[in-house]
């Protein structure tokens, strides 16, 4: 087999040399050649493998049936599919929509004051004109009264209070109108509401209110608080109107007064001190200042409930 093997790889050199020559094999030659290398090559008999006489594999034994005596495996049941149970489908909860916000309605200028349980009158053509001649005098006091505190005798207004009042240089016809108002609050005082409204409510000029009477809690019991606003004679911050502001002293009660009715402490302060006040103000047109609680002066355009439910507004009636 080899032998062949090599012929056949001789005759195809020699092929492939003749046809790489360009010689290309005549029939003749082509089947000479054939011929002779079938001569040479040589059958090889067949030999069996060297395992052939390897006994066959023996099949595997079949697994015997278990016997009374030998235990059996217990059978384990498929799981049972339990039932579908469709759930109650809870509703999708639906919200309104939400309305679109109102926009602020433009502020106008107020033209007219509010109605009024007691009727007045409103005149501008005063405002700011500063007189010549002495503040005015109060009417049942001489002038070294006045400095000195003699004359009518007050609990509340004090020597030191009474003087801030008389020394503040005020113009003649500025003040029209006296404000009543509570804080909305258990307790506070003239330095709290001046820490409040300056860092807090961002006021350039602090509390905005001239006077503050205490209730006991921060200040005495009645006690009179002078502010800066009176002083320096300066507009308020305390009604919702710059005009009216510019003419109306505002007097804070402390308290809430949608709760409780403010003291008998207070209501005497308030009394002594409206009664300083307005003479120290002197008149407009004949007419001393008028009373009036911070409801019934403030625009309409923003109503409030100052100062409170429980004040007694029938005590304001006598001014």
């Amino acid at each position: 087999m080899r032998r062949s093997s090599v012929l056949l790889l001789v005759l195809t050199v020699l092929i492939t040399n003749r046809v790489s020559a360009q010689q290309p094999l005549s029939d003749e030659e082509k089947k000479r050649l054939f011929l002779k290398a079938r001569e040479e090559m040589t059958t090889i008999p067949w030999t069996p493998p060297a395992n052939a006489d390897a006994p066959a594999p023996k099949p595997k034994p079949k697994p015997k049936p278990p016997t009374d005596n030998e235990p059996v495996a217990p059978k384990i049941a498929p799981p049972t599919p339990k039932p579908f149970e469709p759930r109650e489908m809870t509703p999708p909860v639906v919200r309104p929509p939400t309305p679109a916000p109102t926009p602020f309605p433009p502020r106008a200028p107020i033209t007219e004051l509010p109605p009024q349980e007691t009727p007045f009158r409103v005149e501008k053509s005063a405002v700011g004109q500063v007189d010549d001649d002495e503040p005015p005098k109060e009417e049942s006091r001489g002038f070294f009264s006045r400095i000195f505190g003699g004359g009518t005798s007050y609990k509340y207004v004090t020597g030191p209070v009474k003087r801030a009042i008389s020394n503040a240089p005020v113009r003649k016809g500025r003040w029209r109108y006296i404000v009543v108002h509570n804080s909305g609050t258990r307790q506070g005082s003239a330095a709290a509401f001046e820490n409040y409204h300056r860092y807090v409510r961002k006021m350039s000029n602090g509390m905005a209110y001239h006077f503050v009477i205490g209730n006991g809690t921060s200040t005495g019991d009645g006690k009179i608080e002078v502010g800066n606003r009176w002083h320096r004679q300066i507009q308020g911050g305390h009604v919702h109107s710059d005009y009216l502001n510019n003419i109306s002293v505002g007097i804070c009660l402390v308290g809430d007064f949608n709760n409780h009715r403010p003291t008998s402490a207070q209501l005497a302060s308030l009394e002594e001190l409206i009664k300083v006040v307005r003479d120290r103000v002197g008149r407009v047109n004949g007419q001393k200042a008028v009373v009036q609680p911070h409801r019934n002066i403030n625009p309409p355009r923003w109503p409030t409930d100052c100062p409170g439910d429980e004040f007694p507004y029938s005590f304001l009636r006598r001014f």
